[in-house]
């Protein structure tokens, strides 16, 4: 299957830090903000941390390292309020989304081996009968074959022909999140939540995600699968200039500032780490109760 996007790390996953609180925040839930330890692991080639400096994650990750990911999440310093700026969720090209969107691209965004890790994953976590929606939705949802969905199976995404296509999909929405952030479905309705390597386009993450929060069932999960390619001018400039171990602290960061999910966690599904697309899990689930 063709894919389209681009990476956006050269030479795999390899990113430059321009955001020294957001690694900070990082190394603290990776070492403790324990210097030695990072130099001694090869995190990092150079005392100190200086502009430009790339981190070596796919090398960490050929080599067997993938519970970094898994760390990122486990014990997140956040800081005490949103910590983005209106720039960082500029893009490049700020003209209407629908415009970009007008062509189906009837294609995969991620190789072959992710797309089957994926699908697997999502094996291990849908039960028959669940209602989901699937956010930023096209063609294909990489949903299980064998799964039996719900009374509501709906993609909500921007290009009409494409969701017409899904068939996976009881009902579609054709929306833009971007202009009106806004999701017309009823509370407390779907099971799970997806979105697959799309979470880097909404440029106003925080009330879509009090929107995945209002339509998921208390307990119900939102899951979130992202990898290094994207349409690099309609993702947000934060995304652009941060490494992966970076996306999933932010993505997980828009699941805590919500205030509607338990902490979220991140999964490692790569399935060739060095040799195909990098595939990264990053979910939470809606609290039980609402304070």
């Amino acid at each position: 299957m063709v894919v389209i996007s681009k990476r956006i790390s050269g030479g795999g996953a390899e990113r430059i830090l321009r955001f020294p609180w957001l690694w900070a925040l990082i190394c603290a839930c990776l070492y403790g903000y324990d210097r030695r330890r990072m130099v001694v692991s090869g995190f990092f080639s150079m005392p100190g941390r200086v502009p430009g400096f790339r981190l070596p994650f796919s090398a960490l990750l050929a080599n067997g390292k993938k519970s970094l990911v898994e760390k990122v999440l486990a014990n997140p310093k956040w800081p005490e309020s949103w910590p983005y700026s209106k720039d960082d969720f500029s893009r490049m090209d700020e003209s209407d989304d629908a415009i970009f969107y007008d062509q189906p691209r009837l294609v995969y965004h991620i190789d072959d081996p992710a797309v089957s890790a994926l699908t697997e994953y999502y094996a291990s976590c849908f039960k028959d009968g669940q209602n989901v929606l699937d956010l930023c939705s096209s063609w294909v949802s990489h949903f299980p074959k064998e799964w039996k969905g719900g009374e509501k199976v709906i993609g909500l995404g921007m290009n009409e022909a494409e969701l017409r296509q899904n068939p996976v999909l009881t009902d579609y929405i054709v929306k833009d999140l971007n202009r009106d952030p806004t999701i017309p479905l009823d509370d407390d309705t779907f099971d799970i939540v997806t979105c697959v390597v799309s979470v880097d386009y909404l440029n106003k993450p925080l009330p879509v995600f009090k929107e995945i929060g209002r339509v998921l069932k208390p307990g119900g999960q939102c899951i979130l699968s992202m990898s290094n390619r994207c349409f690099p001018t309609k993702a947000f400039s934060i995304w652009l200039q941060t490494s992966d171990l970076e996306h999933i602290f932010i993505a997980g960061s828009f699941f805590h500032y919500s205030g509607l999910f338990d902490p979220p966690e991140s999964l490692d599904i790569s399935p060739n780490p060095g040799r195909s697309d990098p595939l990264y899990i990053v979910k939470a689930k809606k609290k039980q109760q609402q304070q």
